[in-house]
C-alpha cells in the first residue's frame, strides 16, 4: 500500500514517518513516536515509563468507528488493498459496507451500470466491483500517464516471463529462472539448471515451478529442490512450448505431438497428433481444451481428456502461428502471426470474428489480464507495445519507451526509471530509434501494469496511471 491510503492522517508527521509504506505495524510506530515527541525533555523517567506503555500499543487498539472513519478518505483500489491486510481489516471494510457505499456512489456517477439483482447481493456486489476495476485497468492502458521501471535481472538474455499472484519468474537464457516481488524488486527465489541442456518454457503456481528442459520435464519445489521425471515417460521429441494447468502439463513438440504429463504420478497420460507440422505455440482452455498453433498456420483444438481433435482454424494469413491467448469470459480465443497478423475466433461458434495486421513484423506475445473483455497487450520484434480493442482487433495506442531516464539506487539494486510515449497514427516505426524499442519477445499482463522481456540482461515493468 501506498503512501496515498491515509494521507488525510499521517499529513501532520515528519517527512520521514510519512514516506513509509502503511501496514499495521507502521501505525504502531506512528502512534507511539507522536507520544514520545511530547514528552518534556530532560523527563527521561517519564519518558521511558511512557514509551513502554505504548509500545504495547497496536493497531486493533483503535476503535471500529475511527477504522471506518479512514477508510472512507480511500479510493477503490487501496480499500480493496486494506480489506486483505488482516482478517480484522477485513471485517470491517465488508460489515461497515463501505464497499458497497462506493458502488452505490459509482452509480449515480454512472461510472458502473446498473445490474437488475438486488445491490446488496454479494453476487452483485463482486460483478460491481469486477466492473469498476476492468474499467480502471482499461482507461489506464489507453489514456493514462506510463512510467517504466527497468532493472537488471539475469547475466544472460530473459526472453520468458510469467506473472501470478503479483510475482514474476523470469529466465531461459542463462539457465536460471528468478521469481520477483513485483512491490519491491526483490529477488525472492532462484531455481538453477545445472544440465547443459537450456530451459525452453516454464509456468509456475503457489507450490513449484515446472520447467520445460530439452526433452525433459522438471519440477521446483519453492523451497528450492528439483526433481526431474524419469527418462522413460518424460522423454520426447524436442520440446518447443508447454503451458501448465495443475495437474497437468502440455509440451507441444517438434514432430507435431502435444504430450500430455500428470504432475502427480508423472507419467505420460496421453500423445495427442495435433499438426503435421511443429507445433509453435500453446494455450489451455478452463474446460478442458488444448489449443495448438504450427509453424503450418494452422490452429488445432483437442480434448484434454481424450485425443479426439474438436476443430481446426485458420485464418486468410498462411503464415505461422507464434503466439496464443484464451480468455476464459468471453470464450474466444488470440493468435499472432509470424507475419504481424492477430486473429481472434470464437470457440462456441468456431467461427472468425476478426483478423488484421498490427505489425509489419512478427508477434511474440499476446496477453491479457483475466476478467478483462476489453484490452488485448501485443509485443513484437519492432518493440512497439500496443493495445488492443479485444472486440475488434483495433490497435487503440501504441507505446514505446521515451529516451530520457534517470536511475535511482533502490534498496535490492539500481532501478532505471522511463516514461512511456504514445505513438500517433502516422508515426513511422522505422524512424524511431532501436534503443527505445527493444524487441518483445515475452510479456505479463496485471493490473495497470504489463512486463516486458527482450532478450536481454533486464526486465522492464510498465505502470499505467490514470
Amino acid at each position: 500500500m501506498g503512501n496515498s491510503i491515509m494521507s488525510p492522517l499521517i499529513s501532520k508527521f515528519s517527512n520521514q514517518e510519512a514516506s513509509l509504506p502503511i501496514s499495521p505495524s507502521n501505525l504502531i510506530w506512528f502512534r507511539s513516536t507522536s507520544v514520545m515527541d511530547q514528552t518534556p525533555i530532560g523527563d527521561k523517567k517519564r519518558q521511558r515509563s511512557r514509551s513502554s506503555v505504548v509500545s504495547q500499543t497496536t493497531v486493533h487498539s483503535l476503535e471500529h468507528d475511527i477504522l471506518c472513519f479512514i477508510f472512507s478518505f480511500l479510493d477503490f483500489f487501496d480499500l480493496v488493498r486494506c480489506s486483505v491486510v488482516c482478517k480484522s481489516w477485513n471485517s470491517i471494510v465488508n460489515k461497515s459496507k463501505l464497499l458497497q457505499l462506493f458502488c452505490y456512489k459509482q452509480q449515480q456517477m454512472g461510472f458502473v451500470g446498473v445490474s437488475n439483482r438486488s445491490s446488496n447481493s454479494e453476487e452483485s456486489l463482486k460483478l460491481y466491483l469486477e466492473e469498476i476495476a476492468m474499467k480502471h485497468h482499461r482507461l489506464a492502458l489507453q489514456e493514462g500517464v506510463i512510467h517504466i521501471d527497468q532493472w537488471k535481472g539475469h547475466s544472460a538474455g530473459v526472453d520468458q516471463c510469467r506473472m501470478k499472484m503479483g510475482l514474476l519468474l523470469t529466465g531461459v537464457g542463462d539457465k536460471v529462472m528468478r521469481l520477483w516481488s513485483l512491490e519491491s524488486y526483490k529477488c525472492l527465489e532462484e531455481y538453477s539448471n545445472p544440465e547443459t541442456t537450456p530451459i525452453v518454457d516454464f509456468d509456475f503456481d503457489e507450490s513449484k515451478i515446472v520447467g520445460l528442459v530439452g526433452t525433459r520435464i522438471c519440477i521446483w519445489r519453492r523451497n528450492g529442490t528439483r526433481s526431474i521425471f524419469s527418462s522413460r515417460e518424460s522423454t520426447f521429441s524436442k520440446g518447443l512450448c508447454m503451458r501448465y494447468f495443475d495437474p497437468e502439463a502440455v509440451v507441444g513438440c517438434e514432430d507435431g505431438t502435444a504430450r500430455v504429463f500428470d504432475m502427480y504420478s508423472r507419467k505420460c497420460s496421453q500423445i495427442i497428433r495435433m499438426h503435421a507440422g511443429p507445433i509453435t505455440s500453446l494455450c489451455l482452455s478452463d474446460d478442458q481444451l488444448i489449443l495448438s498453433g504450427s509453424s503450418l498456420g494452422s490452429i488445432t483444438i483437442s480434448g484434454l481428456q481424450s485425443d479426439q481433435r474438436v476443430a481446426k482454424l485458420r485464418s486468410t494469413d498462411s503464415t505461422g502461428i507464434r503466439t496464443l491467448c484464451f480468455n476464459p469470459c468471453s470464450h474466444v480465443v488470440f493468435a499472432g502471426s509470424t507475419a504481424g497478423y492477430a486473429s481472434c475466433w470464437d470457440l462456441r461458434t468456431m467461427r472468425s470474428l476478426w483478423e488484421t495486421r498490427i505489425s509489419p513484423n512478427v508477434i511474440y506475445s499476446l496477453q491479457l489480464l483475466r476478467n478483462d473483455k476489453s484490452t488485448l497487450v501485443a509485443g513484437g520484434i519492432d518493440g512497439v507495445l500496443r493495445i488492443l480493442n479485444q472486440n475488434t482487433g483495433e490497435v487503440v495506442s501504441s507505446i514505446v519507451l521515451d529516451g530520457n531516464r534517470s536511475s535511482s539506487q533502490h534498496r535490492h539494486g539500481a532501478i532505471e526509471r522511463f516514461k512511456g510515449r504514445r505513438l500517433s497514427e502516422d508515426t513511422r516505426i522505422d524512424s524511431i530509434p532501436g534503443s527505445s524499442r527493444r524487441p518483445i519477445t515475452c510479456l505479463a499482463v496485471g493490473m495497470k501494469k504489463v512486463v516486458t522481456t527482450h532478450n536481454s540482461r533486464y526486465i522492464r515493468l510498465w505502470k499505467f496511471n490514470k
